[in-house]
């Protein structure tokens, strides 16, 4: 009897994929046939690498997907050779694959990184055992615990997990005792260190174990649950069992078979749609909007024909049927569940962790919403269709990327190893319409007086930091603040990730960019800083400070590009002004302390902070002067302030804006630029309820 086993990394890097390699390896020392089945579904060819196999498999591909080659005497299968391949990839042709390699041979090592993938349960169901490969370190061991409760819970015998310690550093945080008492499971081997001259001997000793322990019936009643739409729980005795989506959204049972339903008819129909229409071509062509609607209108036409065409759909409502047919459009062409909540305009922010957890934002709370990926190879599909139009990459090498969508959302994206539970995926949407100052007043966020006020510090030319937590709303504000600038001053804006919509006709928008694949061409926003400078500007916009631009922002400030105006993460008026000085040490320069502060008291002239409140509303809490130093403190005064009283019954923040009182040094400014404004507006205030 041919032995499978799943070699199972927790998380990425624990060096499963070279265990693999290794036990194949030592099985050829002892005369043993050995298959390596390459299962990671990244396509990064570590096992072909490391074997040496990569232009063997390449001669041997041909028209197929898979390709199989043998390196000296060792037989590697790999799925697939790139990345995009993986969607073509169909479960019964790796269903006839996992057949025909789990029945020859001593011994089949399948490295599946993530065993619940859908096209990686054919060789998990013919498995005997799993090869759980962690590293003793505390972050190893709250990822094994996570990985054997999704193990068991796929169905896996806890009895038919072996623990395999890799010790790759020469010093471990966890000894093997306290993993055994954390992770309630016998470590089947510790691994030296790859090159000590035990190593050898321990392999050895891992595959004699392997191959002389009885192995148990294969994992023939896995649950589908990992890799599919949902799964199954126990209900109280007697009843039926619930039905739950991987996010733990409990279905009614009695919706139960009409869901099931509509996700096979969903999914037998997108894969005939695989053959009918380039998909690839599809997820690379956003860019070219002519293209887009000619697909589209090909996917309709072709999705219209097999609906028509199959003869179970009879009884199905219109309303199911249409809703249906637009599921199967978002799959192809779109961002799959997202885009649903993608057109929802009260959604402000989406936050995906991992294929089975989808969050919102609507009205500044956040709710697990009801949708969900089918598996991580389905979010990361949409991911990559995210990026690749615009010309960026996340891969094992670059697991990060900051992109936009075509309707300005601005898109973060990491991926394994970095996530450990999965790829994570967080879009920042802003509305189609963009709000204004009216709308804050009506929201509460900010009082009617207090208008005015912010009207005349950005038309008097005073330089502005907009300071707060993330997600306070920053951007929206700045974008708000600057409609208030002259139509007659040249503005540049400078962002990460362009997120800025000025309704000036005088405007050039400058964006960052991060290195190409080669890790050349990045161009940073303090070298767009250095540039705006010879572009004349009037005023200068920075989306955000985070690093060295600081110091260039600072300068720019205090040599007569007045009235600029920059976002920056801090907690407080105060916190800004350290924070401040903390991102221009960043810049790399050894300047005394007391000279940054200096140079912050003579630039920085406003700082408005923005907070969100404990409902879930944002308010702009505090207008306060920098003054200017005193000894070696930077001075500050409120002008006006937030001031919070509590909560109401139904869980609203109450309180009132307040005027402080105080007369502002740059009243001087308002009078030099020819604004008028007259400080007695702002004894008016009053209570105002937050929405926004």
């Amino acid at each position: 009897m041919t032995a499978v086993y799943l070699v199972v990394g927790v998380k990425g890097g624990t060096g499963a994929t070279t265990l693999c390699v290794d036990l194949a390896r030592a099985a050829r020392r002892v005369k043993r046939s050995v298959t390596v089945v390459d299962a990671d579904l990244g396509g990064h060819r570590n096992v072909a690498e490391l074997l040496d196999a990569t232009r063997l498999l390449n001669a041997n591909r041909g028209g197929s997907i898979f390709s199989v080659a043998r390196s000296g005497d060792i037989d590697v299968v790999e799925l697939v050779d790139k990345y995009d391949d993986s969607f073509a990839l169909r479960r019964k042709d790796v269903d006839t694959l996992a057949a025909d390699v789990s029945t020859q041979g001593d011994l089949v090592l399948v490295d599946a990184p993530r065993p619940f993938e859908g096209n990686v349960f054919p060789f998990a169901t013919r498995s005997q055992r799993v090869l759980l490969v962690m590293e003793p370190d505390h972050l190893g061991a709250a990822s094994s615990r996570t990985m054997l409760r999704d193990l068991v819970r796929f169905g896996i015998p806890a009895g038919q997990i072996w623990l395999v310690v890799n010790r790759r550093q020469e010093r471990a945080e966890i000894g093997i005792a306290e993993l055994q008492k954390i992770l309630g499971l016998e470590v089947a081997i510790e691994l030296p260190r790859r090159g000590d001259r035990r190593s050898e001997k321990a392999l050895d000793g891992l595959l004699k174990k392997m191959l002389e322990t009885p192995l148990e019936a294969p994992f023939t009643n896995l649950s589908s649950a990992l890799s599919s739409d949902a799964l199954l729980t126990a209900g109280p005795s007697g009843a039926e069992p619930a039905y739950v989506s991987p996010n733990g959204i409990v279905v009614d049972p009695a919706a139960r078979e009409s869901l099931d339903r509509r996700n096979k008819i969903r999914r037998e129909i997108s894969d005939q749609m695989v053959g009918r229409v380039d998909l690839v071509a599809a997820s690379r062509g956003h860019s070219d909007a002519e293209k887009i609607a000619q697909l589209r209108a090909t996917i309709d036409r072709i999705l219209d024909e097999l609906l028509e065409s199959r003869s179970d759909l009879g009884d199905l409502p219109l309303s199911d049927r249409a809703a249906l047919k637009q599921e199967i459009i978002d799959e192809q062409l779109g961002l799959g569940p997202l885009e649903e909540l993608m057109r929802d305009p009260a959604v402000s922010e989406i936050m995906v962790n991992g294929a089975t957890h989808i969050y919102v934002e609507r009205a500044g709370k956040l709710t697990l919403s009801d949708r969900h990926f089918n598996d991580e190879r389905h979010l990361r599909l949409v991911i990559e269709r995210i990026v690749a139009p615009l010309g960026r990459r996340i891969d094992e090498a670059s697991p990060m990327v900051d992109a936009r969508l075509p309707d300005g959302s601005r898109v973060n994206a990491i991926i394994e190893p970095l996530s450990l539970r999965g790829s994570s995926l967080t879009i920042r949407r802003f509305g189609t319409r963009r709000l204004t100052m009216e709308d804050l007043v009506r929201f509460g966020s900010i009082a009617q007086e207090g208008v005015g006020f912010l009207r005349a510090i950005v038309q008097a030319k005073l330089n502005v930091v907009v300071s707060g937590g993330t997600g306070t709303g920053k951007t929206t504000f700045l974008n708000i603040l600057s409609n208030f600038i002259p139509e007659s001053d040249r503005i540049v804006t400078i962002e990460d990730a362009a997120e800025l919509l000025l309704k000036h006709e005088d405007v050039v928008s400058l964006e960052a960019r991060p290195a190409n694949i080669e890790g050349r061409g990045a161009v940073t926003i303090r070298d767009l800083v250095k540039n705006s400078l010879r572009m004349r500007p009037d005023r200068i916009v920075i989306g955000e400070c985070r690093g060295g631009e600081a110091l260039d922002m600072l300068q720019a400030m205090n040599t007569g590009h007045d009235g600029s105006l920059t976002t920056l993460h801090a907690n407080s008026p105060r916190d800004a002004l350290a924070r401040l000085e903390t991102l221009v040490l960043m810049a790399g320069f050894d300047l005394p302390v007391r000279a940054i502060r200096e140079q912050i008291a003579n630039a920085v002239d406003v700082i408005v902070q923005i907070e969100r409140m404990r409902d879930g509303t944002r308010k702009c809490t505090s207008v306060t002067e920098v003054v200017g130093m005193e000894g070696d403190v930077v001075t500050l005064q409120e002008v006006l302030k937030y001031r919070q009283m509590g909560l109401d019954e139904a869980g609203k923040v109450k309180g009132s804006f307040v005027y402080t009182g105080v007369q502002p040094h740059y009243l001087e400014r308002f009078e030099e630029n020819g604004v008028f404004f007259d400080m007695r507006e702002l004894q008016g205030l009053r209570t105002a309820e937050a929405v926004w």
